[in-house]
C-alpha cells in the first residue's frame, strides 16, 4: 500500500515555517515512515508532478505569478495546510497594504517596470479555498506535528483557540500589562508560542494572531487610557499578523483617531 504524499510550498516568506518541519528531528524518522516526501525544494530533489495528499504552503501572495501559482497548487492538492503567519494573514510584508507600493518600487530598484508586484500582500484563503489554517511566525512544531497527524488519521486536527494569557498563567509568569506597565497583545493573541515573550519581561507581539472572539478595540482603547500614545498602538497591531482583519481593522481605527486628534490641535 502506498504512502500518503507530502508536498511542501513556499511563496513570500522567510523560510522559518519549513525550517520548523526540518527541526523536528526526533518525529522526522516516524514521519517519512508514514508520508513520501513527494515535493520539499528546501529538503530533496525529489520532485513529483502530484497530485499530493498533503500540501504545506508558506508564505503569502505578492506576485501575478503567484496568484496563478497557488491555484495550480491547490488544484494539486487533496487537503491544503497554510503554515505561519505569512500565509495565514499576509504576514510581515502585509504592511504594504497601508503604502504607496509604486513609490517604494521607484525609490529602491533602477529598472522599477521590471518588478512584478502585487500592491497588496494576501493570506492563501483569499484566492484559494483551505482546509487548515496555523498560524504563527513561526509555526510552533508541535501543533505543526499535530495537524499532520490529524490528516493522517481522518480526524480534526486539536489546536488551541484560546489566548496567550492563558500560557502566561500556565507558566507563573507575571501579567506584563498589569505588573509593568507595557502594551502587550497577549489578552488577543491566540496561544501557541508557550508566552515566550511575557516570559521574558516583554509584551506580547501577535505573532499567532487574533484568538476567537478577540477584542482589539477594548484592549486598545485601555492602553491609550494608561498613557500609551496612539502611535505605538497602532505599530503594535501592525507587526507579523497585520494583515489579520481584526487586528487591521484596530490599527485603522486607532490612526484614524490619531490623525483626528492632531487636525483638533
Amino acid at each position: 500500500m502506498s504512502r500518503p504524499t507530502l508536498a511542501v510550498w513556499k511563496f513570500a516568506s522567510c523560510d522559518g515555517c519549513q525550517l520548523t518541519l526540518l527541526n523536528c528531528e526526533d518525529e522526522l524518522t516516524d514521519l517519512l515512515r508514514a508520508l513520501d516526501v513527494a515535493y520539499f525544494p528546501e529538503a530533496t530533489r525529489a520532485a513529483s508532478p502530484g497530485p499530493f495528499d498533503i500540501s504545506l504552503v508558506e508564505g503569502s501572495i505578492t506576485t501575478p505569478a503567484d496568484a496563478e501559482r497557488i491555484v495550480e497548487v491547490r488544484r494539486l492538492s487533496r487537503c491544503l495546510v497554510t503554515i505561519g503567519a505569512c500565509a495565514t494573514s499576509g504576514g510581515i510584508q502585509a504592511l504594504r497594504n497601508t503604502a504607496d507600493v509604486d513609490e517604494y518600487r521607484r525609490l529602491v530598484y533602477p529598472r522599477p517596470d521590471l518588478v512584478a508586484v502585487l500592491d497588496r500582500s494576501t493570506p492563501i484563503a483569499t484566492h484559494v479555498t483551505v482546509d487548515v489554517e496555523l498560524p504563527g511566525c513561526p509555526v510552533d512544531r508541535h501543533q505543526l506535528l499535530e495537524v499532520i497527524d490529524a490528516l493522517l488519521h481522518d480526524r480534526r486536527p486539536r489546536l488551541p483557540t484560546y489566548g496567550v494569557c492563558v500560557e502566561c498563567r500556565r507558566a507563573e509568569a507575571a501579567c506584563v500589562l498589569v505588573s509593568r506597565g507595557l502594551a502587550c497583545l497577549g489578552p488577543v493573541t491566540r496561544a501557541g508560542c508557550g508566552a515566550l515573550c511575557p516570559r521574558h519581561g516583554r509584551g506580547c507581539y501577535g505573532c499567532f494572531g487574533p484568538q476567537e472572539a478577540a477584542n482589539p478595540s477594548a484592549l486598545s482603547d485601555r492602553l491609550v487610557a494608561e498613557g500609551t500614545p496612539r502611535r505605538d498602538v497602532v505599530h503594535l497591531f501592525r507587526t507579523v499578523t497585520a494583515g489579520a482583519e481584526p487586528f487591521r481593522r484596530e490599527a485603522a481605527r486607532q490612526e484614524e483617531a490619531r490623525q483626528e486628534e492632531a487636525d483638533r490641535s
